[in-house]
């Protein structure tokens, strides 16, 4: 897939316009979204993906659309189940819900340009060295069992701040009081100090870094065009604040997401291994050569199929679960009741 310097630079020009834009809008007005300005906005961010994904199947192949569809449908539901921490986050530094977006925008744009780097960082290093891909498959199988461990836990989730913002927090004078979107106030003393927003929007953004770590390794199982790599985050980090708070309650009833998520990481993490066994130069494996069996490539059409179904499986029996549990929960409130007006 061969992209023009000339469509890297307009790429870049239109999301930092699409980023601004909605920056000078959040930032002007800072609200709490109703329902249907998020489902506007998400339903536009999501159209944009489409379009541009039919217009790579359209310009380039059917493969290479194939390929970002499967990217982007990937990155989305990790960033979906993003949201649980990001909730976590805003309930423990109490934000308050008309700084909330704007928290959000700006952690979004910190985590885009940090992945942006951590793309570029692998691209080069698939490029160099092929045996990445063992690594990588290897990782996610392993984030797989580690994620579905926790979903059998079923435990509330419990944030830890990181060792960044733990420093920051140490390091720097900081007040407790909001200052609206303000990141430094002058204290009594004439020093700076960071505010509650300055923390906030580290801890978004450094979290979301830490998400990368397995979801574009799980990207570059779909895809090995950083082109496509990066506008797939691009545009699943772009309806993220808005699903953000319109799904936020609906969240708490998908309670196989980590089921669904762990089965897609080790689909892709096998994906990759079997992708580096047909590309094999290590010594140890096959004496340096790969292994050219049709088998260890898994079609792009197929890994799109088992996401798709994957993720309409585990949404399905998440709500039907969900409903059988409030129904029966709300069958043991009332039914003393009904014994009574029986009585």
């Amino acid at each position: 897939m061969d992209v023009p310097t000339w469509v890297w630079i307009a790429t870049f020009a239109v999301t930092i316009v699409i980023f601004t834009f909605d920056l000078v809008i959040v930032g002007r007005r800072p609200h709490e979204p109703s329902m249907k300005e998020c489902a506007t906005y998400l339903s536009i961010y999501v159209g944009l993906a489409i379009l541009f994904g039919i217009g790579v199947w359209v310009t380039w192949d059917h493969q290479h659309g194939l390929e970002f569809f499967s990217g982007w449908l990937v990155e989305y539901s990790l960033s979906i189940d993003n949201l649980f921490i990001f909730i976590i986050i805003m309930a423990k530094f109490a934000v308050p819900k008309e700084l909330q977006q704007y928290a959000l925008m700006i952690g979004i744009v910190m985590a885009l340009v940090m992945r942006a780097i951590f793309i570029g960082v692998g691209a080069a290093a698939i490029e160099q060295f092929s045996w990445v891909f063992y690594l990588f498959g290897l990782f996610l199988i392993y984030t797989a069992v580690k994620l579905a461990k926790e979903g059998a836990e079923d435990e509330d989730d419990e944030f830890e701040e990181n060792k960044l913002v733990a420093f920051v927090e140490r390091r720097f004078p900081a007040t407790s009081e909001w200052h609206g979107k303000k990141l430094l106030v002058t204290g009594d003393n004439a020093k700076k100090m960071i505010t509650p927003m300055f923390i906030v929007i580290l801890t978004l953004g450094t979290t979301d870094l830490l998400f990368a770590l397995d979801s574009i390794p799980a990207i570059f199982g779909i895809t090995k065009e950083p082109y496509l790599v990066l506008t797939a985050n691009i545009f699943a980090l772009m309806g993220l604040r808005q699903l953000y708070f319109l799904i936020g309650g609906l969240l708490q009833r998908l309670i196989y997401l980590s089921y669904g998520l762990a089965f897609l990481l080790a689909f892709i993490g096998v994906k990759l291994f079997f992708h580096a066994l047909h590309e094999n130069e290590l010594p140890f494996i096959n004496g340096g050569e790969p292994l050219d069996y049709a088998w260890l490539e898994i079609p792009i059409w197929l890994s799109l199929v088992v996401i798709v179904a994957t993720l309409a499986i585990t949404a399905a029996l998440s709500l039907w679960a969900s409903s059988r549990m409030s129904s029966e929960q709300q069958d043991a409130a009332t039914g003393p009741r009904r014994d009574w007006e029986d009585g």
